[in-house]
């Protein structure tokens, strides 16, 4: 895809003045407060963005891919910490929607939809990272509930958010063995560990989610026993487009920034703009931007299409697009020079939030696995 229809082009500039005029001129202040601005959040989920591809039929917005991606580039551009818990929100409601028993589904997902309340999403433990499928968190059915013991780490919006979408062992099947189930907070049982101190991402909580003999009733499943790790991989695969998008949002910006930054700054009697080694750092990150751009929007329209090779597509646009982006805003840095280091510029905020996009919903060498397996099936 290369051309916006014009309806995309409308979500892309409200996304664009929503960011704007409620997150960019107070990003900074989130991150040095460490406070999860929850009235933005609530406001972002009356334009529909807390629910951009969840079934309209309990008040989602029934879009695409592609138009979520446009939202979460829109949103980064301002605040990526922000951006991505909103996309993590999005990936874990959509589970809900997608894959929940009607009644579940009436209960959580309006509130869910508008932001009124938000979601987490459950599957890291502290033994299980990268072997995602290994997690010992273990639900045990005992009539009309099942009893979850176990914990899990590095969750955003652990002990802030209102539903935990979680991820548990229903039997000691491997993959086969793990079960989906959207647990709410107050449920007894239910806990969480102090806030973690981290490099960035400051806007938003995270902590550890633990389950002491916490019941959770069985209408609480999503899906079937057993389905749960293919739940949480089709998840995933929204997931990666998603923070693929807040990455780009997020250098986007660093680049906008760094070409101002260059206009303005004099040495040796002219603007750094005006050095011919300028130009092509400039042009070759604008470049590399723009071909992270089409690869997410195509690996964004084959997941849309249930395409065949569509988890490839979203491993390779995540591996890509935060890799580059990444990259880009840390050419930026330099281009700052000393002043790119310190907080009077966002730059270094934006270096510190993209850093993680490459570990998280899948580290960047996971999603090479995930791609060679593809090439090399038989």
């Amino acid at each position: 895809m290369t051309t916006l229809t014009e309806d995309q082009r409308a979500i892309r500039d409200m996304a664009d003045a929503f960011t704007a005029d409620r997150i960019t001129p107070f990003a900074a202040e989130w991150d040095e407060a460490k406070t999860w601005p929850a009235d933005v959040a609530r406001a972002a989920g009356e334009l529909g963005f807390g629910s951009i591809y969840v079934g309209e039929d309990h008040g989602g917005c029934g879009l695409t891919r592609v138009e979520s991606a446009l939202v979460f580039e829109a949103l980064a551009y301002g605040c990526p910490s922000t951006s991505a818990m909103l996309s993590i929100h999005n990936m874990a409601t959509w589970m809900i929607d997608r894959f929940g028993a009607d009644d579940v589904r009436a209960r959580l997902v309006p509130r869910l939809a508008t932001l009124e309340a938000m979601a987490s999403y459950c599957l890291t433990e502290p033994g299980a990272g990268s072997d995602a499928a290994s997690l010992k968190t273990r639900a045990v059915r005992d009539g009309d509930h099942y009893v979850l013991n176990g914990a899990k780490a590095f969750i955003s919006g652990g002990g802030v958010s209102d539903v935990y979408v979680v991820m548990a062992r229903t039997s000691d099947d491997g993959a086969r063995g793990i079960t989906c189930f959207a647990v709410e907070k107050g449920t007894p049982g239910l806990s969480f560990g102090a806030e973690e101190k981290k490099l960035g991402w400051h806007s938003q909580p995270t902590a550890a989610v633990m389950f002491d003999d916490c019941r959770v009733p069985a209408a609480n499943r999503i899906g079937d026993e057993g389905q749960g790790f293919k739940i949480a991989m089709q998840g995933l695969d929204g997931g990666r487009l998603n923070i693929a998008a807040c990455s780009l949002g997020g250098a986007r910006r660093a680049l906008d920034e760094a070409v101002v930054y260059t206009k303005d700054r004099r040495q040796f009697g002219k603007a750094i703009a005006d050095f011919q080694n300028t130009q092509f750092r400039l042009a070759d990150m604008a470049t590399a931007l723009e071909a992270s751009r089409l690869m997410l929007y195509s690996a964004a329209e084959k997941v849309t299409a249930k395409a065949a090779d569509a988890s490839a597509a979203a491993a390779m646009a995540k591996r890509f697009v935060t890799d580059t982006a990444f990259d880009v805003t840390n050419q930026a840095l330099q281009l700052f020079g000393g002043y790119g280091y310190l907080m009077d510029y966002p730059i270094e905020r934006i270096l510190r939030d993209l850093r993680v996009h490459q570990i998280l919903e899948g580290t960047n060498e996971i999603m090479r696995v995930v791609i060679a397996r593809e090439l090399l099936k038989d």
